[in-house]
C-alpha cells in the first residue's frame, strides 16, 4: 500500500465517523466535549454553524450520526447490543441548558452589498441559506404560504415531539439577522418572481403532496380518508380536534408514526399502522416505532391494502392481502401473495402516509429550468444545488425528494455558498476547501488536555412522562430530555474519535511499545504489501474495509506502521507508552466551508480556542 496521505483534510475527517455521516458535517465529539464540561452555550454555538437548528434536531432529527458511531460497532464486536453514544439527545442538552445566546450571532448588516436573494419555503433549507447570506449584507427574503417560519418542522410535526416555542427561538435566531420575512404568501410563479429583479432565487418549498391510494372505494368513502401530512397540518392548525375511535395508518415512514400518535392523542382507542413491507424494512426510525409501540399501537406489517369497504360512504374497514418479500440476485424485494384468505380489519377512518411527492406547478416549464420527465425533480448539479438556470437554486425536500432535516439544512449551506460565489462573479464549481485544524493534545509526559478515559457504562435512556399523561394531550412533550448529570455521564461515553492519534516517522525506534500496550490490537508493524493481503497480516485482522487503515512511508526496517482507524479507541496508550514521542494526539477540527461570515467564524473561534 501507498502510504496514507494525512495532509488530506478527508482522511482524518472520514475517521471521525459521526461528522462524516452528518449531511452538515457536524463536529461531534467537539460539542459533546463541551457538554462534559458544562459549557452548554459553546457547544450550541458549535452546533448552531453547522446544522443551524441545535433544539430543533435534538428532537427530531433522524440520527444518520448515530448508527455510524464506532461505540457502536465496538461494543456490538463484543457481544454486547450497540449503543451507540446518544447524539441526538446530547444536542437538546445543549440547547436546553444553555444561556442566553443571542449576543454571540452574528449582528445584522451594517451595510447591504446591493444584491437581493429570494427563498422560496420558510423551512430548514431556505432559512439554512439566509442564516449564512444575511451577515454578509445580502437583502433575503423568505416567503412563506404560512404565517410564521418553519415549514414542515412546525405544521407537519406534532407537538408533542416538538415544542412550540423551540421552534419559534430558532427560527427567530435566524430572522433576527436582518431577514424579511413575508408570511402568508404563496408564490404562484417562477416568471413573476424573477420579475421582481431578484439576483439569485432559492427554492425550499418541499414535498408538499402526499401520496394517495387508488384502490376500491377510496372515493365512495372519501369522506373518512385522509393523506396524512394534510391531516397533521389541520391538526396543528385546530380544524381537526379529535378523530374517530378506531383509525387505521397506512404507511411505514416517520409520517406515519406521527399520524398514529396524534391520532392516539385524539381520541382514537383502537389505532394501528398497517403496512405492505417487513418490519425490518420500515422506513421510519428504530425509535420512531419504538415510541408507537410503548403508546400501545400494534404494527402490522406484510398486509397490502386491496379496498376501502363502506356502507353507503360510511367506512366500515379495510381488506389486506397478506404477502411475503422475495429478493432476486441483486437484491430487489418483490412483494408475493401468500396465498392466505383475505384480512378485514374493522375501522371508521383511515389515514394515509405512504410517501410524499414533489410539486412544482408553480414554476413554468418555459422559464429555463430542466425538470427530470420521470421523477418530475429539477436537474441539479448535487454539490452547488445549482438548476439549469444559473441563478436559481434548489434544496432540502424540493431538490431530490423527501429526505429529513439535516439534509436540508445541509442543501442550504451548499446553495448560500453557491449562491455567494455567482454574485461574487466567481466559479460556483470552485469550491473552497474547509477549514481544518490539528493541534496537540499533550499537557505532560502522560497527560492529555482531554478525558482519554474509556467508560463501560451503556447508554442512557430519555427519561419521558406518564404514558397516561402523555396521551391525554396533543401538546404535552413527551420526552423530558437528559438532565445535567445524566448529560455528563453520556458525553463520557463518547471515544474522541477527532482526536487523532499522529505517527511521525523519524522518531519511530521500533521498539513495538505502541504494539504491546494498545487494547485493541490496532498497531501492526509488519511488511508493507498490497491491501487485501496487508490486513490478513495485521495484530488483529481489520475486516472493515470502509474504514482506512493508516500505513506510514517506510521505517528505519523498511517496515511500515499500520493501525487500523476502524476500531481504535482513541485511547491516546500508544502515544503515552512511546519513548520518543513519534505517537501524538492530536485534535482534529473541521469546519465546512460556508458562504464566508466572518462574525459568525469569529464566535466558533473564541468556542474552539
Amino acid at each position: 500500500m501507498q502510504p496514507s496521505d494525512t495532509r488530506n483534510p478527508s482522511y482524518f475527517h472520514k475517521v471521525v465517523d459521526c461528522q462524516w455521516a452528518c449531511p452538515a458535517h457536524t463536529p461531534v465529539p467537539e460539542y459533546l466535549r463541551l457538554i462534559a464540561a458544562g459549557r452548554y452555550a459553546d457547544s450550541y454555538m458549535v452546533n448552531w454553524r453547522a446544522n443551524v437548528f441545535p433544539g430543533i434536531l435534538g428532537r427530531i432529527c433522524d440520527r444518520p450520526c448515530e448508527p455510524a458511531c464506532r461505540r457502536g460497532r465496538l461494543e456490538a464486536s463484543g457481544g454486547n447490543k450497540p449503543e451507540p453514544v446518544a447524539i441526538c439527545r446530547l444536542k437538546r442538552v445543549a440547547a436546553d441548558l444553555k444561556d442566553d445566546i443571542r449576543d454571540r450571532l452574528p449582528p445584522p448588516a451594517a451595510k447591504k452589498n446591493g444584491k437581493r436573494v429570494a427563498c422560496v419555503g420558510g423551512g430548514p433549507a431556505s432559512l439554512a441559506v439566509a442564516r449564512d447570506l444575511a451577515p454578509l449584507g445580502y437583502a433575503v427574503t423568505v416567503f412563506e404560504q404560512d404565517a410564521k417560519a418553519g415549514g414542515f418542522m412546525r405544521t407537519q410535526v406534532p407537538r408533542f415531539r416538538l415544542p412550540e416555542e423551540v421552534i419559534d427561538e430558532e427560527c427567530g435566531y435566524v430572522l433576527g439577522l436582518g431577514v424579511d420575512f413575508v408570511g402568508n404568501r404563496r408564490i404562484d410563479s417562477m416568471k413573476a418572481l424573477l420579475a421582481e429583479g431578484y439576483d439569485a432565487v432559492f427554492v425550499g418549498s418541499g414535498a408538499p403532496r402526499g401520496r394517495d391510494l387508488d384502490v376500491p372505494g377510496r372515493q365512495e368513502a372519501a369522506a373518512h380518508i385522509h393523506l396524512g401530512i394534510d391531516w397533521l397540518a389541520s391538526v396543528y392548525f385546530g380544524h381537526v380536534k379529535q378523530v374517530a375511535k378506531r383509525v387505521i395508518v397506512l404507511g411505514g415512514g416517520n409520517t406515519a408514526m406521527d399520524c398514529c400518535r396524534s391520532a392516539r392523542r385524539l381520541g382514537g382507542e383502537d389505532v394501528k399502522v398497517i403496512v405492505r413491507s417487513g418490519f425490518e424494512e420500515m422506513k421510519a426510525s428504530p425509535w420512531e416505532k419504538e415510541d408507537a409501540m410503548h403508546e400501545g399501537i400494534p404494527i402490522i406489517n406484510m398486509h397490502v391494502p386491496k379496498s376501502f369497504v363502506h356502507d353507503n360512504g360510511r367506512l366500515t374497514g379495510m381488506t389486506f392481502e397478506i404477502v411475503r418479500a422475495e429478493y432476486d440476485a441483486k437484491g430487489r424485494r418483490s412483494l408475493i401473495p401468500t396465498g392466505e384468505p383475505d384480512v378485514h380489519v374493522e375501522c371508521d377512518e383511515v389515514l394515509i402516509a405512504v410517501g410524499q411527492e414533489n410539486a412544482f406547478p408553480w414554476i413554468e416549464r418555459d422559464v429555463g429550468i430542466a425538470f427530470d420527465d420521470r421523477s418530475g425533480l429539477p436537474v441539479l448539479n448535487p454539490e452547488t444545488m445549482q438548476s439549469s438556470l444559473p441563478n436559481v437554486f434548489f434544496g432540502g425536500d424540493a431538490a431530490f425528494g423527501p429526505k429529513n432535516i439535516i439534509t436540508a439544512v445541509a442543501h442550504g449551506h451548499e446553495a448560500a455558498l453557491s449562491i455567494d460565489l455567482l454574485l461574487g462573479g466567481q466559479d460556483v464549481a470552485r469550491r473552497p476547501p474547509p477549514h481544518t485544524q490539528l493541534v496537540s493534545q499533550k499537557m505532560g509526559i502522560h497527560e492529555w488536555s482531554y478525558d482519554n478515559a474509556v467508560t463501560l457504562a451503556q447508554r442512557h435512556k430519555v427519561p419521558w412522562i406518564e404514558p397516561d399523561k402523555a396521551l391525554k394531550s396533543i401538546k404535552l412533550e413527551v420526552e423530558l430530555g437528559f438532565d445535567a448529570a445524566t448529560a455528563l455521564k453520556e458525553a463520557e461515553r463518547c471515544l474522541n474519535c477527532d482526536v487523532q492519534t499522529v505517527f511521525t516517522v523519524a522518531l519511530c525506534i521500533e521498539c513495538d511499545a505502541c504494539v504491546d500496550i494498545c487494547p485493541m490490537d490496532c498497531i501492526t508493524i509488519t511488511q508493507s504489501a498490497d491491501e487485501p493481503q496487508l490486513r490478513l497480516h495485521l495484530s488483529a485482522e481489520a475486516k472493515n474495509t470502509a474504514q482506512n487503515l493508516f500505513v506510514s512511508s517506510p521505517l528505519k526496517t523498511q517496515r511500515v506502521m499500520v493501525k487500523d482507524e476502524d476500531v481504535c479507541l482513541h485511547c491516546g496508550l500508544c502515544a503515552e507508552r512511546c519513548p520518543t514521542g513519534a505517537w501524538d494526539m492530536q485534535k482534529y477540527l473541521l469546519q465546512m466551508a460556508h458562504a464566508e461570515t466572518p462574525s459568525c467564524n469569529t464566535a466558533a473561534q473564541k468556542v474552539t480556542a
